[in-house]
């Protein structure tokens, strides 16, 4: 398609770069009838303006009107294939209120010709499409007719039962005002309209490209085997866990742990994401990881109750890597971050595939779009860069950088960017502790819950790596590292303590992480 156009426009091999610098790629959803020749109509007026198809996807199994399209076009014919989808009737412009409607309509026995014709006209009066009708006079039930109707526009539903009722008998078995039947027909109008919840005040204007996402999502994971309607039971699920575990809901497991000249360090694992660190020494504190946004105020509340005195006194925050689970709650707080460049760029860029083998997978880049929306991702703003300068080497790690807190000496770790890219690790070698974020961590000291919600990740992603490979290797060497600083630790009666981006501070016991010391469960108080 693209020679045919080139050549039609006379267009040279010498300038054929800057012609194709004027297209950019869009995408849209159209809702088109269920009948023949309909994707076709769609499909030729995008030709006609000249629009090429990168990304088509419809499927009857979850929804039988819409069609996503990714189409690459010059910004004018991008519009003008707009308006002939909007002229038609096809564009999708807006998520309309669903309503969901299921009742016995009673007819009069015996039948008089027309009945079922004036219910039909009635319901396609109002906009309102049948989902299900069942009727059979020598059945159980011969005076009842059953009928599910998918109502786009909130209020038109009450036409339909004001028009029936005034001609019938009716019984309403089912009204479900947000669609929670998804019904086929209208799947993604009422999926949109489930996660309204989770994501604020955002409008039709961003609701519907954010659409466009999540089908990409269910697109390839589609590809791979997956159950479609699983995909995005994953997705919702993230929003449900995420809304009913903050404050009444919200919970935490605390460790507080003793370290040498008054020096204390405690861990907070919130309900979902990473592990949240405090360091108190000689009247300085450090923070290490924020959490999701969406549990910044609970945190704070928490710190409170629990005699940790909030974010009082905190000096610097240390972000171990991009993930919203561990940076997103940096943005509320008023207080200089210290990052990766790489984490600095993962955050501009909204994807966190960036920088690794996985930057171009669709998967990495619209899973970050999704939990940082869920989450209410507010990442830091006072943004200060880890040197680019290495002092030399833990085992196989880079020393990029060194400070200080309450005189405690911390030596900042590049990863090598097996979990995500521009990851960091931090060292305290006088204390023997070693925080070791996502690439090493106690998984066998989290919950079931906390398992069970870290797994949605897994299945969206196929992978929280972005590199597995790598990953296996940065844990191989982390846990060398660990054992040759507890061996130090021992000499001096002290033990090296693992501190995970998720699931409890830890020592090596023969091989294996424990964790150490006790941990406290903390909730809201009722």
């Amino acid at each position: 398609m693209m020679m045919i156009r080139i050549e039609r426009e006379g267009i040279t091999v010498h300038n054929i770069e800057k012609y194709l610098k004027m297209e950019e790629k869009y995408s849209f959803i159209a809702r088109m009838p269920d009948e023949p020749g309909s994707l076709l109509k769609a499909s030729d007026l995008i030709r006609r303006y000249d629009g090429n198809i990168n990304r088509i996807q419809f499927d009857r199994r979850i929804d039988k009107n819409t069609v996503f399209f990714e189409v690459t076009a010059t910004k004018e014919n991008y519009h003008r294939i707009r308006d002939g989808l909007l002229e038609i009737g096809y564009l999708q412009s807006r998520i309309p209120p669903v309503n969901i409607l299921l009742f016995h309509i009673y007819l009069p026995i015996p039948h008089r010709p027309g009945a079922l014709y004036e219910v039909l006209t009635a319901c396609a009066k109002a906009g309102a499409d049948v989902a299900g009708i069942d009727f059979d006079d020598t059945g159980q039930h011969p005076d009842r007719l059953t009928i599910r109707l998918n109502v786009i526009e909130s209020p038109r539903i009450e036409e339909v039962i004001d028009t029936i009722k005034s001609r019938y008998r009716l019984e309403i078995l089912e009204y479900d005002a947000l669609g929670e039947a998804l019904d086929e027909t209208i799947f993604y109008i009422c999926f949109a309209q489930k996660i309204r919840p989770f994501i604020g005040d955002a409008n039709d204007e961003f609701l519907l490209p954010f659409l466009g996402d999540v089908n990409h999502v269910v697109q390839e994971l589609t590809n791979r085997g997956e159950d479609p309607r699983a995909v995005f039971d994953h997705i919702y699920r993230i929003g449900t866990f995420l809304t009913e575990t903050t404050r009444d809901g919200f919970y935490a497991e605390i460790q507080q742990v003793e370290a040498p000249d008054g020096a204390s360090l405690a861990c907070i694992q919130p309900p979902g994401g990473g592990s949240i660190f405090i360091f108190d020494a000689n009247g300085e504190r450090l923070m290490i990881d924020t959490g999701y946004g969406i549990y910044h105020d609970d945190l704070e509340r928490m710190l409170h109750e629990t005699g940790l005195h909030g974010f009082r006194g905190i000096s610097r925050i240390v972000c171990t890597h991009a993930d919203a689970d561990h940076c997103g709650g940096a943005g509320f707080l008023p207080i200089p971050s210290y990052l990766h460049h790489g984490t600095d760029a993962i955050i501009e860029c909204s994807n966190r595939g960036y920088g690794s083998r996985s930057e171009g997978l669709i998967l990495e880049a619209v899973y970050t779009v999704i939990i940082n929306l869920f989450s209410k991702f507010s990442p830091p703003t006072n943004r200060i860069l880890f040197s680019r300068d290495g002092t030399g080497h833990r085992g196989i790690f880079p020393i990029i950088d060194t400070f200080r807190i309450g005189g405690h000496r911390f030596e900042v770790l590049e990863s090598l960017g097996g979990h995500i890219h521009g990851q960091v690790f931090l060292l305290a070698p006088d204390l023997g502790l070693l925080f070791t974020s996502d690439a090493l961590m106690n998984f066998a000291s989290l919950t079931a819950d906390r398992q069970l919600y870290n797994s949605i990740a897994d299945f969206l992603v196929t992978s929280v790596n972005v590199d597995s490979d790598i990953a296996r290797q940065e844990r191989r060497e982390l846990m060398k590292l660990a054992e040759e600083i507890d061996g130090e630790m021992k000499g001096i009666g002290r033990r090296c303590l693992i501190c995970g981006g998720h699931g409890a501070v830890s020592t090596l016991e023969d091989g294996k992480l424990t964790a150490y010391g006790e941990i406290r469960h903390y909730t809201h108080p009722a």
